[in-house]
């Protein structure tokens, strides 16, 4: 089978969907891969290391013959060079690759659908143990929890860790990570690393032995919610998030930096931090959000912009593992070879429609959306 690897277009994409280190694994099974001129560049792979493993380094519109192209970003919207890749795309072609499919709009899943492509998407792989290896969120947030904590270290007023000087001892800076999944999880124990301390907040309890594990303080509020099938919190009501303000906001106040990871598949990312809240923090202090993507969980956060805010300094990074693409490519490529080897482990994919990760990942085929929440969206949306 021919995998197709493009260049990325996305403005600041720097990733590429699969690396030179993967090629061998694949070529043993029966996959060949054709690699865009300079499509690693970016990231630190030139075309000769991927000829070197067997590759075929061609033209863009050679990349689309593929059976398959394989993308980071798989479908992108407007602007003539989008266009023009959506229109090399043909009946029967996979396009694989994160698509943030619960964001788009019923005209733009529809328009995949008719082009007659089948459209897998890894950002919607469920989290079960047989697909942790293909988890390509859990990768790509390990890499945001990391920048986040030394974004934060960059641009605080103060220094994280404790000194003992002969000029004095300077106290430790105080961090506040809300939300501790994947990427809170890292940016808690990056942010120890540097020798700040550290307290963690989440509205699910069970992981407060997570968070005391990597030594930070796990700050407990009366207020408790549960976890969905994927292993997200729950989306809660306006009711239960001002509630959450009311006690979070003591902790944001006293904090010198605040790291934010808080959201919800296909919704807008729960509003924690009101501009109330950051009037109240020192000067000098500094808040990254990293759900800037999807509204923010700061009222005054800006997606790609750094605001001032009554001396707070607010960070909006919507594409974090695009800062350090050559690890970031590594584990993208990881993760997207254990996928293809599961769906075809000799070469010739097979579309089991008994298979859960096919089933939770599937969008688009023979000219329909199958995805089961993206079908009732469509139908939703056409009423």
């Amino acid at each position: 089978m021919t995998i197709g690897v493009p260049r990325e277009t996305h403005p600041g994409e720097r990733r590429v969907a699969l690396t030179p280190a993967v090629l061998e694994t694949l070529r043993r099974h029966k996959f060949e891969v054709l690699i865009e001129h300079g499509a690693g560049q970016a990231a630190g792979f030139p075309d000769g290391a991927y000829e070197a493993k067997g590759a075929r380094v061609t033209s863009r519109d050679g990349v689309f013959a593929a059976e398959a192209v394989v993308r980071v970003r798989a479908f992108q919207s407007g602007g003539e060079r989008n266009r023009a890749d959506f229109e090399r795309l043909r009946p029967g072609q996979f396009l694989i690759g994160m698509f943030d499919a619960l964001w788009r709009s019923r005209q733009e899943m529809e328009e995949l659908a008719a082009a007659g492509v089948t459209s897998l998407a890894l950002d919607l792989m469920p989290r079960i143990s047989r697909a942790q290896a293909m988890d390509v969120l859990s990768s790509m947030a390990t890499i945001a929890g990391y920048k986040a904590a030394l974004l934060a270290a960059a641009h605080l007023h103060k220094m994280l860790p404790m000194l003992m000087t002969a000029a004095g001892t300077i106290p430790p800076a105080r961090v506040l990570v809300i939300g501790a999944g994947v990427a809170g999880l890292q940016a808690i124990a990056t942010a120890r690393r540097l020798g700040a301390v550290v307290e963690a907040y989440d509205v699910r309890p069970a992981v407060k032995e997570q968070v005391q594990s990597l030594g930070a303080r796990f700050l407990e509020l009366p207020l408790e919610a549960g976890e969905d099938s994927s292993g997200y919190a729950q989306a809660q009501d306006e009711a239960f998030q001002q509630r959450q303000r009311e006690l979070m906001a003591r902790a944001v106040a006293s904090s010198d930096a605040v790291i934010t990871t808080a959201s919800v598949p296909g919704r807008r990312a729960p509003l924690l931090i009101t501009a109330g809240m950051v009037e109240r923090m020192q000067p000098g202090s500094v808040i990254v959000d990293l759900a800037a993507e999807h509204g923010g969980n700061c009222e005054l956060t800006r997606p790609d912009e750094t605001v001032a805010a009554h001396g707070v300094i607010i960070l909006g990074p919507t594409n974090l593992p695009a800062t350090v693409p050559y690890d970031a490519s590594q584990m993208y490529a990881r993760n997207l070879t254990a996928f293809l080897l599961h769906l075809a482990p000799e070469g010739a994919l097979r579309l089991d429609a008994e298979d859960v990760i096919l089933r939770e990942t599937m969008l688009t085929r023979e000219g329909e959306v199958v995805h089961p929440r993206l079908r009732q969206r469509v139908r939703l949306a056409a009423d």
